[in-house]
C-alpha cells in the first residue's frame, strides 16, 4: 500500500488541516482522508497526517507500506536520523513510531511539494471547509 501524507497551516502556527491519499498495490486510489485540526504549527499537523494515515492502513489491513511525505523533518525523525527535540511533536513520533510497528514492513520516504500535490489539496480542503476562510 502506498501512503501519501500532508499537513499545513495558513500562518505557523495558525488554522490547519492534514491530507492523506492511499493507494492500493496496483497504485489505485482506495481512500483519501482530510481533516481541519484547529490551530497548530506546520510541523504538528505533518504529524498529524502521518498518523491519520496510518490509522487508516491499519482499518485497511495494510501490512506493507510504503509512505511519502513533503516533510524533510518527519521523514528523517521517523527514520531515525534527526532526534525529535521538542515536547509536543515527541508525543506525535512516538504515537506514529507505535503505529508503524504494527506493519510488517514499512518504509518513509522524502519527496517534493510538487510530487505531492493530492494530499496537499486535501489539505487545502480541509482548512477551507472549517469555515474560518
Amino acid at each position: 500500500m502506498y501512503i501519501y501524507t500532508d499537513g499545513g497551516s495558513r500562518g505557523n502556527p495558525g488554522p490547519s488541516g492534514i491530507g492523506v491519499v492511499i493507494l492500493d498495490s496496483n497504485k489505485k486510489k482506495i481512500k483519501e482522508v482530510f481533516s481541519y485540526i484547529g490551530e497548530a504549527t506546520n510541523n504538528i499537523a505533518e504529524y498529524s497526517a502521518m498518523i491519520a494515515g496510518l490509522e487508516a492502513a491499519a482499518e485497511l489491513e495494510a501490512t506493507e507500506l510504503v509512505i511519502y511525505t513533503d516533510s524533510e523533518l518527519i521523514a528523517k525523525q521517523l527514520n531515525g536520523e534527526y532526534k525529535v527535540k521538542d515536547v509536543n511533536m515527541k508525543m506525535l513520533f512516538d504515537k506514529s513510531f507505535g503505529l508503524l510497528k504494527q506493519f510488517d514492513l514499512f518504509e518513509i520516504k522524502h519527496i517534493e511539494r510538487s510530487k505531492n500535490k493530492e494530499a496537499d489539496k486535501l489539505v487545502n480542503k480541509a482548512i477551507n471547509l472549517s469555515g474560518l476562510f
